[in-house]
Formats: structure tokens, sequence, C-alpha cells
């Protein structure tokens, strides 16, 4: 199982600067790249690892040629990450064995749901009443895709995503709370991947819609009647709350929560554990982490954390003026 240099180039391109029948058996970090292995330099700030590396050969942009090249063998490219990601792609159609399309014998799909006869349903997944899978699209072992609920083309599910669980809806009565029943659904659409043991809830009346291209890690939780835009991606253990309305072009980092009914703009970047408390309405990168205390407590601190820029540059002027023997 391996690939040369040549064969590498010849399918994705860039300047190959070596012998081009040099054979690499596997993908390894630059730190532990052995002369088996091709390894990537995603950023100057490893030039150190490039020295001291052994791979057989190196992915790197243009600004590293040189010292790629005094190395050893290199793959000259704009992008090496975006490179090395396709390399993966590569290696794996070269060398996994191949998934046929079609329904595992242990998976239970209901009579009314309709598979695309080139989506593949892995072992114990369950398919239920009215659900949709489009063309390309793979369940891997364990996945439920609940009743009425659609997904697109090429769509991949690791193992144990639930899709179209009862969103968290209750209304409180006499100390005790009656369930609002869901009766929307999950609609999925095309080239969407979602990790392992990530639970998307069916709407309430409308449907929690999950647009092209979005890719969530694992352990996420999406409320009901969330819309996730085009391109969206999350990383593990997010949480968003009901209603919650995500733009396009999106990034939200590990363990971040985006409350309810709010909504962000396309093109918001938010940090891993940031707690999105209002909605966010210009594109850009967003980061918050607050002490928990007394509610009271904590929206007295929170305000006037909103106002300490003001505060500072008032405090400022006044020991500007106090220097300068001027009365404010």
């Amino acid at each position: 199982m391996s690939l040369s240099l040549g064969e590498i180039a010849a399918a994705l391109g860039g300047e190959l600067l070596g012998d081009a029948a040099l054979v690499v058996d596997r993908l390894a970090p630059l730190t532990s790249a052995g002369p088996e292995a091709i390894s990537f330099l995603s950023h100057a700030r490893y030039r150190k690892e490039l020295a001291a590396t052994r791979a057989a050969c190196v992915i790197v942009a243009p600004a590293m040629r040189d010292e790629a090249a005094a190395r050893g063998a290199c793959l000259v490219v704009d992008d090496p990450y975006l490179y090395f990601a396709r390399l993966t792609q590569l290696w794996k159609a070269r060398h996994a064995r191949a998934v046929p399309p079609g329904i595992h014998p242990t998976a239970v799909v209901d009579a009314e749901a309709r598979i695309d006869p080139t989506a593949t349903i892995g072992p114990l997944c369950v398919v239920e009443r009215g659900a949709v899978i489009g063309a390309g699209t793979v369940l891997k072992s364990r996945v439920t895709v609940g009743e009425d609920c659609t997904i697109g083309a090429r769509c991949l599910l690791h193992p144990g995503v639930v899709i179209g669980a009862d969103g968290f809806g209750l209304a409180p009565h006499q100390g005790a709370w009656v369930k609002i029943e869901q009766l929307g659904a999950v609609r999925i659409g095309d080239d969407v991947e979602i990790g392992a043991n990530t639970c998307i809830d069916r709407g309430a009346l409308e449907d929690t819609v999950i647009e092209d291209g979005v890719k969530l890690d694992n352990l996420i939780q999406i409320g009901h009647n969330v819309r996730v835009g085009r391109n969206t991606a999350m990383a593990g253990c997010v949480g968003v709350a009901g209603s919650a309305d995500i733009g396009a072009q999106c990034t939200i980092g590990g363990g971040a929560v985006v409350l309810g009914h709010l909504k962000l703009v396309d093109g918001v970047h938010v940090s891993a554990a940031t707690v999105v408390t209002r909605s966010i309405l210009k594109p850009g990168q967003y980061t918050g982490v607050f002490p928990f205390d007394d509610n009271a407590a904590w929206e007295r601190n929170a305000a006037t954390l909103r106002h300490l820029h003001q505060l500072r540059e008032r405090l400022r002027a006044l020991e500007k003026n106090a220097a300068s023997g001027q009365t404010p």
C-alpha cells in the first residue's frame, strides 16, 4: 500500500523537487515521520520540525521551497494543508476497502422510507417511516433517522448519530411539565458530514434545517427549529439551543454554546468555550469566557464589563488632564 511521489504529483499537481520514483508508504506528522512517510508543513512556525524531520517528502508552501529542497524531496504547493487534505482522500481512494451501497442485514428500515439505491445503510441503523436518504449518502453503524426526516446526497453520518429525536419542548403547569409534541422534522442538505453521537432534534412545528456543506463534529447538540447555513462548521461538544439561526460560512469552536432564538450572520467565527448570549449581526471573530456567579451579580458584572473600554478611555483622559494641570 504505497504511492510514488510522481503518482501523487500527477494526481494532485504541485511542483515536485526530488525523485519522482521515490515511494511513500504512509502519511505522518513531521515529528514522527520516517523515511517511508510523506508529511506537510502548514505554517512557518514549524520550520524547526522541517529541519529535523526524517520524512521522505514534505509538502510546503512556496516561501519554504528552498529550505525544504535543501533537506530532501518536497512538493511545493500554494496551500499545503488543503493539498494534504486532498492527499488523504487520494490515499483512502487507493487503499481503503470500498463499502458497497445497500442496506446491512441488521439495519431496520421502514417500508415507507425511501433509500436511494446508491446509499449505504450500515449495521444496526434505524430508518423510520417517511424518511428519505439521498444518493451516495453513507450511514455508519447505529445511526437513527427519525420519521419524515430528509438527508440529501453524498452525506456522511458517523456512528451513533440521531436525526429527528423530539426537541425539548415543555410547558410548565402547576409545578409539573406538559409535553409539546414535536410535529416538524429535520431537513439536511447535500455534502453534510455529522460526527459520532451528534443529535439533531426535529422541529416543533416547522423543520430543523441543516444546509448544504455543513460539517459537524462529534457530540454536538442541535436543538429544535435551528437553522445552520451553508458550509458552516462546528467542533465537538457545541450546543445550539432551539430556534437559533446560524448563517453560512461560520465556525463554532469546541464546547461553545449558542442560546436559543439568536441570530448569527454569515461569516461569524466563535472561539472555543464561548457562550453566545446575544445575536451577532456583524461578521468577525468573537470570544468570551465569564465566571459563573449568582445570576443577579453576574448580570451586573457583565453590564460593567461591556462598558470597560469606555471607562478606561475616560480614566486615561482624566490622567492626561491631571498631568497637564488642566481642570476636567
